[in-house]
């Protein structure tokens, strides 16, 4: 290995343990690599840097995969929902508490908001499900959100899939991100990939790292940034 790679696989490593992925925020949504904060001291995302870019769909991403891949807003009412949505998403993605292990999609029908998805702490649920309730527009929050079991398997099967997804130099731009953007699932020894890459390569290759942990099996539910865009133009 030359010294050039060495450095780069340092910082690399380095940039992990200082991002904090285990603690850190992370919404389904693409977001880039820099980021400020508002007038409440939240972090607000904006766009940045070339893998930020190239990743960037809306602030909404996949929260919104499940609630447009079937069919396109038609009505006022639709578009409406629509744009709660992208509230909703927006609200959430400045939960401090999420990480790459939770995973969260929300859909809206007429006014109500319907949250799916896991979580690995149970305070994790409520918090989320109050900060949707109080965006403007809700009429009320259908929450659905599960809380993962303890399991020291698990947690021994997330940390080690993190650490070689994230510490491998193909997706070392996604680790630098505010939100890395691949979460890792984990319930009762199964492996869930979800989130967004920005090709089918690096969707084949997540998978295949993930793959090497003893899991039971291995779902690999990552979208590349063209189905998400191509989804996302649909529903406009």
């Amino acid at each position: 290995m030359s010294a050039r790679e060495d450095s780069a696989n340092l910082g690399a490593a380095q940039n992990l343990r200082n991002n904090g992925l285990i603690r850190q925020r992370c919404w389904h949504l693409i977001c880039p690599i820099d980021y400020q904060r508002d007038a409440k001291g939240e972090r607000d995302c904006f766009v940045g840097g070339n893998m930020a870019k190239r990743l960037f769909t809306s602030v909404v991403a996949l929260l919104m995969w499940a609630a447009v891949a079937g069919a396109a807003p038609a009505g006022g009412a639709d578009k409406k929902d629509f744009q709660l949505l992208m509230d909703v998403a927006k609200s959430v993605e400045r939960y401090t508490q999420f990480t790459i292990f939770d995973d969260v999609s929300a859909s809206v029908n007429d006014g109500i908001v319907t949250l799916t998805g896991k979580v690995t702490m149970p305070y994790k649920r409520g918090d989320i499900a109050k900060r949707v309730a109080s965006v403007d527009g809700v009429r009320s929050v259908r929450d659905q959100i599960t809380v993962l079991p303890v399991s020291q398997f698990d947690d021994e099967l997330r940390y080690g899939i993190a650490r070689s997804i994230y510490g491998n130099s193909n997706f070392w731009n996604y680790a630098a991100m505010p939100n890395p953007p691949i979460h890792i699932v984990v319930e009762h020894g199964r492996v869930t990939l979800t989130g967004v890459v920005g090709s089918e390569v690096d969707r084949m290759l997540a998978r295949s790292l993930a793959s090497q942990f003893g899991a039971f099996s291995v779902t690999n539910a990552l979208k590349t940034d063209a189905e998400v865009r191509d989804a996302l133009e649909k529903s406009e």
